[in-house]
């Protein structure tokens, strides 16, 4: 702890302290002559929270989004967002609509490309608004939430689909979108507690009166009641109740309108949310100056469970067997006390509790088991539940799966087992109804199941199996990615500041959340064309190897034949589905294809300049030393390899200008090598350099990339330069009678015409 110092007048204050803090301004009132004043509803507060801008992208996958976490405070009343959309101003900036998506407890599930979801998925899809950016360069806008749900708020934002065009990094003019949110949060702070089954007063004037209940867990039922009602000293009650919180896109609140309603005036929430606090919102419907008096009563219901204890399920384990009469299931009265006033339902059990083991396996990887890990035990009578607590912070950002396998034998005539998972609460009437429903929607999940009959047959079938047992087994986890995105994709951790979620990344065009949409799929027969493709088309560097060997350049031969292995195995190496090989990773043989792309352009311009053996082999290795920096740094970025090879290409101009002026004739002066090898070779280059920078899609790379190989290599084998001197290199100048012969090297850089 430090010490503060204090101060009067125009000192400074200053104040260290460890541990929470809370920093209180003081100030005097104005004097009455100063002309202040001002107003504040009475109870409410207002906190604003804001995140660092984000670029936006245009949509291919799910990685696209940029995505905002805001934690939304309890006792929260309005939510309010404002958006702001900016982009910079240039000829690449088009008019653009940005979508933004909110969703409470989870990122939101968002389909802008209309893909379709795999089978057996429960998909609730996000709250969506519109920004356009049209005339102007800035856009705001803003979206209200009421009554808002309590926790984590993900807000996803991207640009339209993006087209199939490939760009190349730094060499086609970008636009920057900029996204940034801002939240003002408004909460109470005046709050009144209900108490079970104890009446609580409330006057109700302009402003509406904010009220919250505890549930506990094991509530069947939550009936709220409004008793003694007067409005402006008459009998009536102009009152509506909110109950509960919104999560976007759903609104699972529940209005009950005491107007004309019959008195008294009651809402019976069954299966309310367990162990959180409800809020309830009163708002009078007489207009600003009347005034309505009454008592909220809130009454809570218990559920009786029937708890399965663990050492008989222990013991049950053991022998691999699980008798009904064993006394395995018992009562547990320690999850009835509702508080002083709740009432307990004498009824027969509601339920039986199945204790689950949560087993934590890797980031947003969880694995979910009954305690005894065989089965679960279904009756007819009470469902079984089992609670999956999926709370921590870290189980949103994957996908929940839940297998269910029902023994046949056990099961008698027309009887089925029905499953329901809900959150908060358990599905308490499978005797009456079968659509799951609960009061609200949070975010503990549970699994009940329970044995009944078909709807069409009830209520017949119900007495055969009323004393019906049937064994389930259960396997239930949460994980990254469903599938791990199947054999054409690829599950990617994604992150956003200390958040961590998953997604598919997919290929070979198979499309959707978890590449499972093959509308635009590749068929096998494709991918094995596609792969031959890009990989046989690589052969064709055989031709520049034959030529440099052909004229002895050994060098240049090298970096040919490394730059046509690996990118060979890359492109073998980079395909999804079944045409796949690769014998190193495959990081490595992408940074070894680009660096043998770079070095094969390198040498082979510097090879045309004609320079002296000794600089030439010299900038060859500082050149492919500075490309292979340059790589690193950033591997696709286009100036990077284009900046060398510009300077070669300087290099091989100022060498070519300074023989045609030493020489007063055009260099080389040969007609026919400008006829039939340089302008060929020059065209190839060309038509390769415009094929890889404009005209490559998603759709044709296969065809585009090969030809693209097939021209550079090409070029490569008509660009190259003729031998200084048509005589041997390697020659003999003398000999000894012992038979050893002492040779050298006669080629010599005399700029002999070619």
């Amino acid at each position: 702890m430090g010490r503060a110092g204090t101060g009067t007048g125009g000192e400074a204050v200053a104040a260290v302290v460890a541990g929470p803090l809370l920093l209180l301004l003081l100030a005097r009132p104005p004097p009455a002559s100063a002309g202040y004043s001002g107003k504040s509803e009475v109870g409410l507060v207002s906190e604003h929270f804001s995140q660092a801008p984000q670029r936006l992208s245009f949509y291919s996958w799910y990685g696209s989004a940029r995505l905002f976490r805001f934690r939304v405070p309890p006792d929260a009343v309005l939510l309010r967002w404002l958006l702001q959309v900016s982009r910079e101003s240039g000829a690449a900036c088009t008019d653009a609509e940005i979508t933004v998506h909110f969703r409470s407890g989870a990122p939101p599930v968002i389909n802008p490309l209309g893909t379709s979801f795999p089978d057996d998925t429960a998909v609730q899809p996000s709250f969506q608004v519109g920004v356009p950016l049209s005339t102007t360069p800035r856009s705001n806008a803003s979206v209200n939430v009421s009554h808002p749900a309590p926790g984590d708020w993900f807000v996803a934002a991207h640009l339209p689909p993006s087209s199939q065009k490939i760009e190349l990094k730094g060499l086609a003019p970008t636009c920057a979108y900029v996204f940034q949110p801002e939240l003002l949060v408004t909460r109470v702070v005046e709050i009144s507690i209900m108490e079970p089954d104890v009446p609580l007063p409330q006057t109700l004037l302009s402003h509406p009166s904010y009220l919250k209940v505890f549930v506990p867990d094991y509530t069947r039922e939550l009936l709220l009641e409004l008793r003694d009602c007067v409005s402006n000293g008459s009998l009536g009650c102009p009152v509506r109740l909110t109950v509960g919180p919104v999560t976007l896109p759903s609104n699972f609140q529940k209005v009950l309108t005491c107007t004309g309603a019959p008195w008294p005036c009651r809402l019976l929430l069954p299966s309310p949310p367990w162990d959180r606090w409800l809020q309830v919102t009163a708002e009078s419907l007489v207009g600003p100056l009347g005034t309505v008096a009454f008592s909220a009563v809130a009454a809570l219901t218990a559920c009786r469970p029937r708890s399965v204890t663990i050492q008989p399920l222990l013991q049950s384990s053991q022998n691999q067997s699980f008798n009904a009469s064993s006394g395995l299931l018992s009562p547990s009265p320690d999850h009835q006390d509702l508080g002083r006033s709740g009432r307990v339902d004498r009824s027969p059990f509601c339920l039986t509790n199945y204790p689950v083991t949560r087993e934590d396996m890797d980031v947003v990887s969880v694995h979910f088991q009954p305690l005894d890990r065989v089965s679960v035990r279904v009756c007819s009578d009470t469902p079984s539940v089992m609670r999956l607590r999926l709370n921590t912070g870290m189980d949103s950002g994957g996908s929940l799966t839940i297998s269910l396998r029902a023994n046949k034998t056990e099961m008698r005539n027309e009887t089925v087992v029905v499953a329901c998972v809900n959150a908060a609460s358990p599905f308490l009437g499978f005797n009456t109804s079968l659509n799951c429903t609960t009061a609200c929607w949070e975010r503990w999940w549970q699994l009940g199941c329970q044995i009944t009959a078909p709807a069409f047959l009830w209520p017949l079938p119900q007495r055969d199996c009323e004393q019906a047992v049937v064994h389930v087994e259960t396997t239930l986890y949460l994980v990254p990615c469903l599938n791990d995105c199947g054999p054409y994709g690829q599950c990617l951790l994604l992150r956003r500041h200390s958040y961590l979620y998953a997604s598919c990344s997919c290929k070979a065009g198979w499309r959707g959340w978890s590449c499972t949409d093959n509308s635009t799929a590749q068929t096998v027969a494709q991918q094995r064309a596609a792969t031959l493709l890009l990989t046989l088309s690589n052969l064709m560097f055989l031709a520049p190897i034959a030529v440099s060997v052909r004229r002895f350049f050994l060098v240049e031969a090298s970096v040919y034949a490394y730059t046509m292995f690996f990118s060979t195995f890359y492109h073998a190496c980079d395909q999804p589905g079944e045409a796949v090989l690769c014998i190193l990773s495959y990081d490595t043989l992408q940074y070894c294809d680009f660096l043998g792309s770079g070095a094969a352009i390198w040498v082979t311009i510097l090879c045309m300049a004609r320079l002296k053996t000794v600089l030439k082999y010299v900038l060859f290795l500082l050149g492919t030393l500075v490309i292979a920096m340059s790589l690193q740094l950033d591997r696709r970025g286009m100036w990077n390899m284009l900046g060398p090879c510009l300077f070669a290409f300087v290099i091989m101009a100022s060498m070519w200008a300074y023989r045609c002026g030493h020489r007063r004739q055009c260099y080389p002066t040969s007609w026919q090598r400008w006829a039939f090898y340089l302008l060929p070779g020059v065209s190839m280059a060309s038509v390769g350099i415009a094929i890889y920078t404009s005209m490559m899609t998603s759709d044709n790379y296969y065809y585009t990339h090969s030809i693209w190989h097939i021209l550079l290599a090409g070029s490569a084998a008509l660009l190259l330069p003729p031998p200084d001197q048509p005589a041997e290199p390697w020659a003999c100048s003398q000999k000894f009678p012992c038979h050893y012969q002492i040779c050298k090297n006669d080629r010599e850089e005399l700029y002999a015409v070619t």
